[in-house]
């Protein structure tokens, strides 16, 4: 069975979990910190915005399953891709959106889809969601993986209060996938 990583960074970590886990084919969806300058960094240390990471999870998945594609389009459907300052209420560099490819057919079904976005329409402002080579990816404290299963009520507290789900029914419709 073949295996492989697609990293997305898409604002808080907890938000980006559940979309992806619940997808057949998906082994693994990790919540951690990706393309900044410090060895293994703390989440204090990620929101201090001065290591250069960006909140982000790590997906391991069966693309026999679920493709990369697959994958694309479920981010997109996941943030605010016109913001470059962050995501909804959280701010600074460490919540902006971007897409880690590891692999060239990674990249160009990256570069593909955020193209096929742009001309849809579909958001009054460019996309500025940006397209980057993978780098060391560390996984987030314990107490960040799978907050949507370990705790619910804040995490769907913290997901109402955002402004995410308000803005995921706005613009693609029906009710969010938000457990």
């Amino acid at each position: 069975m073949a295996e492989e990583k697609a990293t997305f960074a898409g604002g808080c970590f907890w938000c980006m979990v559940h979309p992806f886990d619940q997808l057949p084919g998906v082994k693994r969806v990790v919540s951690g910190y990706t393309g900044g300058h410090t060895v293994n960094p703390t989440y204090e240390e990620v929101c201090s915005h001065t290591t250069g990471h960006r909140e982000a999870v790590e997906i391991t998945f069966d693309p026999e399953v679920t493709s990369y594609r697959e994958l694309l389009e479920v981010f997109w459907r996941q943030i605010d891709p016109t913001d470059p300052d962050g995501q909804f209420f959280d701010r600074g560099s460490s919540y902006r959106t971007a897409i880690y490819y590891h692999s060239e057919d990674q990249r160009r079904a990256a570069e593909e889809s955020r193209q096929a976005l742009a001309r849809s329409g579909r958001f009054s402002k460019p996309i500025v969601t940006e397209i980057l080579p993978a780098q060391p990816f560390y996984p987030a404290e314990d107490y960040h993986q799978n907050f949507y299963v370990t705790h619910p009520d804040h995490y769907q507290r913290y997901r109402r209060a955002s402004g995410r789900d308000e803005f995921i029914q706005r613009h693609w419709g029906g009710v969010p996938d938000a457990h």
